[in-house]
């Protein structure tokens, strides 16, 4: 007969495995899951377009947005949505949603920078310019000196320049930074 000793008493079968999620940890995990899932149904289809979600999880997501919210039948549908995203890395939909959902601000901040960027070409003219080709040297010379010398005409006539919104729009289209 062999004597057990008091840490071999009181072992659980699951101590020595490194892979063991408890109970809780899978509910938790669970309703990470579906919390998730809740987001994604929230965003328009354009945004979920932008996504680039599996082709199961985006359509479960679409067919969400045909059932009325409130009822019983929504509720399911979003357990299943739920369901399918355990299968799932969360950290990749995390990212592209943020991603998505935070482009209101990038594209405020990029629309402030080639602003900023046109004031400084008409302020300091070829000066600028030569700063402006050295960071993107796909620009044409010759095209941003005649946006500028055309939007500086058109300044000293008045407040508006159609000019000035061609350089910017030339800008944008250029420069993908």
């Amino acid at each position: 007969m062999k004597i057990v000793g008091d840490s071999e008493l009181f072992q659980q079968p699951y101590d020595n495995d490194d892979n063991y999620v408890s109970r809780t940890g899978v509910k938790k995990e669970s309703e990470d899951a579906q919390a998730l899932g809740m987001r994604l149904v929230a965003l328009s289809k354009t945004q979920l377009d932008k996504m680039g979600l599996d082709e199961f999880l985006y359509d479960a997501i679409l067919k969400s947005k045909l059932i009325k919210q409130k009822t019983e039948a929504y509720r399911r549908h979003l357990q299943y949505i739920g369901k399918l995203m355990r299968g799932y890395e969360h950290e990749p939909i995390e990212a592209a949603l943020d991603k998505v959902l935070n482009k209101n601000n990038n594209e405020a901040a990029q629309i402030q920078i080639f602003e900023k960027m046109r004031e400084r070409l008409l302020a300091n003219g070829d000066d600028e310019v030569q700063v402006l080709l050295d960071l993107h040297p796909q620009l044409d010379r010759q095209k941003l000196r005649q946006l500028i010398r055309q939007t500086n005409k058109e300044l000293a006539k008045g407040p508006e320049s159609k000019s000035s919104k061609e350089l910017y729009k030339y800008l944008r289209a250029e420069i993908k930074d």
